[in-house]
């Protein structure tokens, strides 16, 4: 699971490439959010428009890190998810539990709102 981090209007974007699919790169993920908490930036985006596959492990990451960010007071909104990503957050009914958009600039609008 690689991604790159970047920050917009006090807002980090996560942008993921590939397949997220957890293993060792999921710790990795982890520490990073908790950087982020520490670093009181707990406003932040999953960008999904270029990962080509997930699965439960890589849905299991998204939700560690919403808890993680929405206990320290922050929020996780997704956006980008392909129609094949959407279909499995509507299976597993955590299409309720993300605030989802189709851009990154909805996403990182609807922290203002």
């Amino acid at each position: 699971m690689k991604y790159s981090v970047s920050e917009r209007y006090n807002t980090v974007i996560l942008t993921f490439k590939g397949n997220a699919m957890g293993g060792p790169s999921a710790t990795t993920f982890h520490d990073e959010i908790k950087r982020l908490i520490d670093e009181k930036k707990t406003n932040v985006v999953a960008d999904l428009s270029k990962v080509s596959f997930m699965n439960s492990s890589g849905l299991g990451i998204l939700i560690s890190a919403l808890t993680s960010l929405r206990n320290a007071g922050g929020d996780l909104k997704i956006c980008g998810a392909s129609d094949r990503i959407e279909s499995l957050l509507i299976v597993t009914k955590l299409i309720t539990v993300f605030d989802h958009h189709k851009t990154v600039d909805a996403a990182v609008e609807a922290f203002d709102s």
